[in-house]
């Protein structure tokens, strides 16, 4: 099942369950994720629909690479091959560079935003950073 159709809580229980995946690399998908949305909401406020609509883009390709980064796990804990290592190092990549953007798009919704919407771009600003080192760590690790 993909994580996108799992609830928080259950998201939580499978993260917190002795198994190889979901781990670190799902949690800093979602996490990146979680920040996109606020881009998304305070982008809504700031009335700028080029930021909602990437926003929306990068929150999906974020929670589709929570389960790819599951799956590449999962297989090279299973097959312990080249190619599956290979992809232990690409999702987590992907993740990074997708949370830079998020992190970029939200500096960028943050000054436009005079109301109290503004924390939220910053709180985005600083999940998506959070994201992007943790994937960038897994990369160090796998590689």
């Amino acid at each position: 099942m993909a994580f996108s159709e799992l609830r928080v809580a259950e998201f939580l229980a499978a993260l917190g369950e002795r198994t190889p995946a979901p781990a670190s690399g799902a949690a800093a998908a979602l996490t990146g994720a979680f920040a996109a949305a606020l881009v998304e909401l305070a982008a809504r406020f700031a009335e700028d629909e080029d930021a909602v609509t990437r926003a929306q883009a990068l929150s999906t390709r974020l929670t589709q690479l929570a389960d790819e980064d599951a799956s590449a796990y999962a297989t090279f804990m299973e097959t312990r091959s080249e190619e599956a290592r290979r992809r232990t190092i690409e999702v987590p990549e992907e993740i990074a560079a997708n949370a830079d953007e998020v992190e970029q798009l939200a500096g960028h919704v943050r000054a436009r935003l005079t109301s109290s919407v503004a924390g939220d771009a910053e709180a985005a600003v600083e999940l998506a950073r959070a994201a992007a080192r943790v994937a960038r760590r897994l990369v160090e690790l796998n590689a």
